[in-house]
């Protein structure tokens, strides 16, 4: 029996609210987002030295970067979706999913320095990052592959080794490189007196990760490959 003040759900109101719940329950399953995700997203898929560790929040420079866009292309998002400690292994298993649920018009991929503090075969990193940069473009999205440093007491040659992976692939896949995510401060510590450009006041003490002074100039590496995914 109907009562007078809930009027009976027609077919049509029924059908809609079967399509809600079934909406909600794919983004249960993460197949879609909860909110409409922009279509001008760019996504950045790195480790610890995109996901602020051991910085205040909005700092790093991928906060930076989303500030900048701001003022030129205020309608692209920035998705950053970097974890501390992430492989390029992680990356590759991740990357599906955030393309599926995010759909970036372009993607920024920071990783392999922690593949070389674990020790990890060079060829898996370049095989696994070369499979990134793949299904990045399968969906449309132009890519930017950012290279990194390992510490010096890897040897030159091994460090020789890793820089080359990213060209290797940048090269072999056709996308967009950073070279090194350090470039730019590296210059710009050149440039200072002996004291004010030692590594003490611009990194955090375990000398890998670099202080929030620093974010500015990662941004400065990073900046003219973004402008050519715009």
């Amino acid at each position: 029996m109907t009562s007078p003040d809930c009027p009976p759900v027609k077919p049509a109101d029924a059908q809609a609210q079967s399509l809600r719940r079934r909406d909600f329950n794919r983004f249960l399953l993460g197949a879609v987002p909860l909110i409409a995700t922009p279509s001008e997203t760019l996504l950045v898929l790195g480790d610890s030295l995109s996901a602020e560790y051991g910085l205040e929040r909005g700092s790093g420079w991928v906060a930076l970067l989303q500030s900048k866009l701001a003022l030129t292309h205020p309608k692209v998002q920035v998705m950053n979706a970097s974890i501390s400690g992430d492989t390029t292994s992680g990356g590759l298993s991740r990357l599906p999913h955030l393309l599926t649920v995010h759909k970036p018009f372009a993607v920024v991929i920071e990783l392999g320095a922690n593949d070389a503090l674990q020790g990890l075969d060079i060829k898996g990193t370049q095989s696994n990052l070369s499979q990134m940069v793949v299904l990045a473009q399968e969906a449309h999205a132009k890519t930017v592959l950012v290279g990194t440093q390992v510490p010096p007491n890897y040897g030159l040659e091994y460090n020789r080794a890793f820089a080359q992976v990213f060209v290797k692939v940048s090269r072999e896949q056709h996308a967009i490189l950073v070279p090194s995510l350090f470039s730019a401060l590296g210059q710009h510590l050149k440039s200072l007196p002996a004291q004010e450009g030692q590594l003490e006041r611009w990194f955090q003490s375990d000398h890998l990760h670099p202080l929030k002074e620093a974010h500015p100039y990662l941004l400065e590496a990073v900046w003219p490959a973004i402008q050519k995914t715009i």
